[in-house]
Order: C-alpha cells, then structure tokens, then sequence
C-alpha cells in the first residue's frame, strides 16, 4: 500500500464500542469505512448512514468477503472474536479485534498464526497502550524516574443499572467483569512487571455464571500488584504506579486519561496530554503506520504481547473458576 493512499475499513460488529470507533475514524487523516456488516440489514444500513459509509452487509461473511476493504475492525462479543479474525486473515484483510483478543490462549494462538501464515497485520485493539499520557507516563517509569516499581493498584468497576438479559452477563457470549474491563488493570501490570509468578483471585457472580466482580493480587518477585473489575460499583479510576523513589498516577479515567501526575520528594508535577477524541485514533494511526510498512504486528502492542496477557487472563479464570461453554 502506498502512503498516499487511503485506507479503507470495515466495521464488523454495530454496538456502542464500534459507533464510537466509528467518530474516531472520522479523526484520522487517510481513513475511508468502505463498509459494515451486521446480523440486521436495517442496523447496518443506518450505521452505514449515519458515517457516510458506501455499503451496509446483514452478514459477516459478506463483509470479510468484499475484496476493497483492507482492515477490518471486529467488534462482536468476545466468543466470536477467534472464528472472524481468522476467516478475514484466511482471506485477505488485516485485522484490529477488540479486546479481549479470544476466550483463552488456545484460540490466541490461532489467530495469530493466521496472521503468520497469511502475512497480514493483526493487532488486539488495546487502545491504551497508545494514549499519549500513558506513554510519557511508562517512559518516565522505565528511565527511572520513580525508582524500581514495587506496588500497582487499579480498578476499572462501574454500576451498570441493568444486568438481566445483557450481553456483559450472558456466559455463551463471554460475559463477566474479568474479560469485559478487568483485562485493562491486568495489561497494566503485564506492561510493567511482566507476567507474575502467582495470582491470587476471588469473584462474586451472576446466576449466569458470569462473574460481577472480581479481585486480583499479582505476585512478581520484588512487587505486587491489587487489581479489581466490577459491573456492581463505582470506583474513582485512578491508577497508581508505585517506586522506590516516587511515584505516577493515571488521571480517572486512567485506561484513556488527559494527563498523569509525577509526586517525588513532597513535590507533584501534573503532566497534560489531550488526546484526539477519545483517543481510539492513535492505535488507528499505528494500525495505518504498520500496514503501510508492510508489518504483521505492532512493536508497541504485539502478538506476544497479547498471548502473555491471555495466559494471565486463563490464570484468573482459573482461580475463580470461571469457566465458557464454548
């Protein structure tokens, strides 16, 4: 692909995450949604609408089929992530699937041999790994600027009004806290402290099955880290990275944050980092920098990456005994 050209997308998937996908699209110079596809032909045709996009599919295969479309952006509910990835890698698209990449590493690991054996980029859609006040605030961390990391603690919890019948609490679609939101605390710590040497969890569930809260205690060597997700209360949402020598707060809401502060001996310094929207442009950027440069993954986000955080997540599941139909 030439850097001129502009990179068409398709929308796999019509829910709230995707509309908001969808404007941040809008954001990113270069960017054509060529195309949409959704169960209801009614659904797709008013997304297709609403941004300006040419064509609208009532199917999935319709979409992954369509030979002008370069990357397509799955955002279906986490159980169909693995079989989408891989069908539009077989046939020709690079892929951005949200998080989490699949329901466990076995699947993970398909993906991304497809994206391997089809030399196609593939990326999970962590977007925080692309915020600008995360960045400067892991560069300041790893140049030492708080001395050796030794504590982490992060939340993501929110009340959500209605549980019955919702796809965060349906077990067939790989509902629960911990895959939904509690992945975003866990990539904190893997982006910091690496993979843990134990881990330690409890949850409270749904008559579902899908856990409502869950709370999580990483061991590393010389750190820990207390982790938490809840679909049952509110927290503040602020994380904590805590040194020997100082330390760094994520400002609420710390997984897309404006700014971050730096407090070291009795001094804190605020660091602001607006974002363009919400900020879902910048890993839309780094999809763009790596397809133009003909790479299967990115440096900053990469296959490894989320097979780690996966391993970690099968871990968790483990320990509070969640367990997926499929």
């Amino acid at each position: 692909m030439k850097n001129t050209e502009k990179v068409k997308w398709g929308i796999i998937g019509l829910g709230n995450i995707a509309h908001q996908f969808a404007k941040e699209l809008m954001l990113v110079e270069g960017t054509q949604i060529t195309a949409v596809a959704s169960r209801n032909l009614g659904k797709a045709q008013e997304f297709a609408e609403k941004y300006n996009c040419k064509k609208a599919y009532a199917s999935y295969d319709e979409i992954i089929n369509d030979d002008e479309i370069d990357i397509l952006y799955i955002a279906t509910p986490h159980d169909s992530h693995a079989a989408l990835t891989i069908k539009a890698l077989q046939n020709n698209k690079h892929v951005l699937c949200e998080k989490p990449i699949a329901l466990n590493y076995n699947d993970a690991l398909q993906m991304i041999d497809a994206s391997k054996k089809n030399n196609k980029f593939f990326m999970e859609a962590f977007w925080t790994r692309f915020n600008p006040s995360v960045q400067e605030a892991f560069y300041k961390i790893k140049n030492g600027e708080i001395g050796e990391v030794k504590y982490i603690n992060a939340d993501f919890a929110f009340h959500a009004e209605k549980l019955e019948g919702n796809r965060m609490t349906d077990i067939k679609l790989g509902g629960g806290s911990l895959m939904d939101i509690g992945v975003y605390p866990l990539f904190l710590s893997y982006l910091l402290l690496g993979i843990p040497k134990e881990i330690v969890a409890k949850s409270n569930f749904h008559e579902t099955g899908a856990d409502l809260q869950t709370s999580m205690i990483l061991q590393y060597d010389n750190a820990q880290a207390v982790l938490h997700s809840s679909f049952v209360s509110t927290s503040n949402m602020e994380a904590t990275i805590s040194g020997s020598e100082g330390r760094i707060t994520l400002s609420p809401l710390w997984f897309m944050p404006q700014s971050y502060a730096l407090i070291k001996d009795n001094h804190k310094i605020n660091y602001s980092w607006p974002t363009l929207g919400k900020g879902y442009t910048y890993e839309i950027m780094e999809c763009h920098k790596c397809i133009k440069e003909n790479r299967i993954e990115s440096s900053l986000w990469s296959h490894q990456n989320s097979l780690d955080l996966i391993k970690i997540v099968d871990e968790v599941r483990n320990q509070i005994g969640l367990v997926y139909p499929s």
